[in-house]
């Protein structure tokens, strides 16, 4: 078995095509199949089922695959190792992070990173906390700026600061023309929320249970931005971190009202692999 092998199959199972994944991989179809066919004579069984329309896994298939994202990840950190020892400061750097967080902070934070480290090359993800935390975990990216706390005893964090909710409401809202809003104004107040799987909608529950305010039925976005347009049409009110809120705020459309202390807040924290081989850009 060679980790070229697994590259291979990572390939195939990821496109769930053999042309599709022969391309990704720079080698002829052939070339490509009969690998795959040598690592299942090794393994003594088949990893594909064979023979449908689509190209599935199999159980044994799909538990390799587990395996060898786990294996190639040890694989290029023993690369970027080998880099970092050369030049600590040096070399690529994946970092990710969450939807409601990405548009609002890389574009300040990244002119700091070119400046601060000029050799790095940064390669920034998008995606939701589950798909960032188990990137961290197989090694596909070095950290990312998560929504703390985050349970894992596999990765190490920092807190970096604290970002307060605000309440976003249509200028005809009966609370739009408080100067502050506090928790018990939401009352039986409908919130509309992101879908699942957003960190966000996650703190927005835990507020609503604190207020006793309830998750508008029959909608939920895809983006704060969704939920902002949603709330300007006047179709309900939602929380809107301080880091989204725009830099001219004129209120024709939408009233963005402080809370009062202790306000609703999210505290973003930077999370690493405890045997990350990039500790010195990290820290």
């Amino acid at each position: 078995m060679t980790l070229r092998e697994l590259e291979y199959l990572l390939a195939v199972a990821t496109t769930r095509h053999y042309g599709k994944a022969a391309l990704r991989c720079n080698v002829s179809q052939p070339t490509l199949s009969m690998q795959l066919r040598k690592l299942e004579d090794t393994l003594g069984a088949p990893l594909f089922e064979r023979g449908g329309r689509q190209l599935l896994l199999t159980p044994l298939g799909q538990a390799v695959v587990d395996k060898a994202q786990i294996m190639l990840g040890l694989r290029d950190d023993i690369i970027r190792l080998a880099a970092s020892s050369r030049d600590p400061l040096a070399g690529t750097f994946r970092l990710g992070a969450f939807p409601t967080l990405a548009p609002y902070l890389l574009p300040q934070l990244v002119p700091l990173l070119t400046e601060a480290l000029p050799k790095i090359t940064l390669q920034l993800l998008e995606e939701k906390s589950p798909v960032l935390i188990d990137m961290l975990q197989q090694g596909k990216i070095d950290a990312a700026l998560l929504a703390m706390p985050v349970e894992s005893g596999s990765l190490e964090s920092l807190a970096l600061f604290r970002d307060p909710f605000f309440l976003a409401v249509p200028p005809k809202h009966g609370l739009a023309s408080q100067q502050h809003v506090q928790l018990a104004d939401l009352q039986e107040e409908n919130l509309l929320l992101l879908d699942d799987g957003h960190c966000l909608r996650d703190q927005a529950l835990s507020v609503c249970q604190l207020a006793g305010a309830v998750e508008s039925s029959g909608f939920r976005a895809t983006s704060l931005e969704t939920l902002r347009q949603m709330v300007a049409a006047g179709n309900g009110m939602t929380l809107i971190p301080k880091l989204a809120l725009p830099h001219n705020m004129d209120h024709s459309h939408i009233v963005y009202i402080a809370f009062t202390d202790p306000a609703p807040e999210r505290t973003i924290g930077l999370y690493w692999r405890k045997n990350s081989p990039r500790q010195a850009v990290i820290q």
